[in-house]
């Protein structure tokens, strides 16, 4: 894997406008919002994201294990998930599994063909080829997203 480069100086003026789109209620392809409470201040933290399927499991992925997104992720473990107007709360574990991070980042550059280029851009892949993204997926972070269980009601409560 290529050294990764710096994060391109467009990629925050292309977040937040991915963002401010979907707070107007538009979709931009697979981009969905995933909102999650932020580690120390416990305020909801918002980063496009693109959802994938790989053997009927719903994935993410960070190209930058460290992101803050990411690190929300593993400290809170649950996140709302929108595209447009419509929003459901999820729950988010980090794929640890090798053979299933490849099979997710394998099939990444075809269920999400725009976003891939950014990935060799950034030097996280040497292109957008589905065997780049595979020899990638030891250096990324991959979160499985499921649906959050019901809240449980409160059989006390008057």
């Amino acid at each position: 894997m290529p050294d990764v480069k710096p994060v391109p100086r467009w990629l925050r003026a292309a977040n937040r406008a991915a963002l401010a789109l979907s707070r107007l209620g538009l979709t931009m392809g697979p981009v969905h919002v995933l909102t999650v409470p932020g580690r120390r201040t416990g305020k909801p933290r918002s980063a496009p994201v693109s959802p994938l399927t790989v053997g009927g499991g719903r994935y993410v992925v960070s190209a930058l294990p460290d992101s803050d997104w990411a690190r929300n992720v593993r400290a809170a473990g649950h996140a709302q998930l929108s595209r447009g107007r419509r929003s459901e709360p999820v729950t988010l574990t980090e794929v640890t599994d090798s053979t299933l991070k490849e099979q997710v980042m394998r099939a990444y550059p075809r269920e999400v063909p725009k976003g891939a280029p950014m990935f060799a851009r950034a030097g996280i892949t040497t292109s957008p080829d589905p065997d780049a993204f595979a020899a990638a997926a030891g250096h990324v972070a991959v979160f499985q997203v499921r649906p959050a269980p019901p809240a449980r009601r409160n059989e006390d409560a008057p």
